[in-house]
């Protein structure tokens, strides 16, 4: 079993930055891919950026391209979010989930992730 807690979000004027953070329990975090979604109001959970067990592989959803960044730190169990030039549009709860996997690859779907936190919100005013 995986925990997952997310922290970080907040509220942030249009342009700026917030970095998310994602500390996950358990001893073999190298045997997680692990990734970011978002749900914003009224609208499906999306995909948003995806890192594999290692940190050697990123992939991101066309929305999040050239301005978030996926990192991790394994020997901290944590995964982060680096968000910047924010925009309206962003403000959504972002979720961070964890996949068994040492294939390597990333995974873009949420019926492939086996665990999820709990969300953080983050708003971005105009």
């Amino acid at each position: 079993q995986v925990q997952l807690v997310e922290s970080g979000g907040g509220l942030v004027q249009a342009g700026g930055s917030l970095r998310l953070s994602c500390v996950a329990s358990g001893r073999t975090f190298t045997n997680y891919g692990m990734g970011w979604f978002r749900r914003a109001p009224g609208k499906e959970r999306e995909f948003v950026a995806a890192i594999n067990g290692r940190g050697g592989s990123t992939d991101y959803a066309d929305s999040a391209k050239g301005r978030f960044t996926i990192s991790r730190d394994n020997a901290k169990n944590t995964v982060y979010l680096q968000m910047n030039s924010l925009k309206p549009e962003d403000t959504a709860v972002y979720y961070c989930a964890a996949v068994r996997s040492i294939s390597g690859r990333n995974y873009y779907r949420e019926y492939e992730y086996d665990y999820w936190g709990q969300g953080t919100q983050v708003t971005v005013s105009s």
